[in-house]
């Protein structure tokens, strides 16, 4: 090769070297402003009336004969049933647990011999029901129970009226549409300012749902939350 063909083909590589480097140093400059993004989140809230009450009744019986106690506690029984069953309960929303008898002469560590009762005797009707304000309303009126000689223990917190919203999946599309709205809200605001356009989700991920009361005196009112995260991507 002579060095006419030498210095061409130098010639050809120099300026190749130099479109390339050109090509990559553009391609390197927009990969750049590619990745530029904003991590926002929105949030979606409502409140929903609960759709399910469960109402666990409990109450005891106490006595120095084993037979009574547990005779007593089975006609408490009834007496619960029945003051449900006047109010609408149907038989399949009550159900009915074994009953605990203690016997405080037999304890493990040692018996309670001061006690005036040696047997304590407990047993829980629990109601599961849609029913939710109704229930409310009977749960007013158990004070009734006691004029008929069932003793119904405190609101122990083993034993509290739980609210449950169960048609999460009935709102969820709606929360989501929601939330997105409001990140999108709040990404479109951050580029406006800072200069920059809005562009396409880079990533998106969903927060979990929270169900919890809207307050402590309101437990049949639920508080549904969740909060989207999503990255968008910013050009100029």
């Amino acid at each position: 090769m002579d060095n006419k063909s030498v210095w061409v083909l130098g010639l050809c590589l120099v300026a190749g070297l130099g479109v390339l480097g050109f090509f990559l140093r553009d391609a390197a400059i927009s990969y750049k402003e590619y990745e530029r993004t904003v991590t926002v989140r929105g949030l979606s809230e409502q409140e929903q009336l609960a759709d399910v009450v469960v109402w666990p009744i409990q109450y005891t019986a106490a006595g120095n004969d084993l037979q009574e106690v547990y005779a007593t506690l089975e006609e408490n029984a009834d007496k619960v049933q029945e003051f449900l069953k006047s109010r609408g309960v149907n038989d399949d929303e009550i159900s009915l647990d074994t009953p605990l008898v203690t016997d405080r002469s037999a304890q493990r560590y040692g018996g309670d011999e001061s006690a005036r009762f040696r047997y304590v005797g407990s047993q829980v009707i629990t109601v599961y029901s849609e029913r939710v304000e109704e229930v409310r309303q009977m749960k007013k009126e158990a004070g009734e129970l006691g004029s008929r000689g069932v003793a119904i223990s405190g609101d122990d917190y083993q034993f509290r009226t739980e609210y449950l919203f169960t048609k999460l999946n009935d709102i969820k599309p709606e929360m989501i549409e929601e939330a997105t709205v409001e990140a999108r809200k709040v990404a479109q605001k951050f580029a406006e300012d800072s200069g920059s356009r809005l562009g396409k989700i880079k990533t998106a991920s969903q927060g979990q749902f929270s169900i919890s009361p809207r307050d402590s005196n309101n437990p049949h009112i639920k508080n549904v939350r969740v909060v989207s995260t999503i990255v968008y991507y910013l050009s100029d």
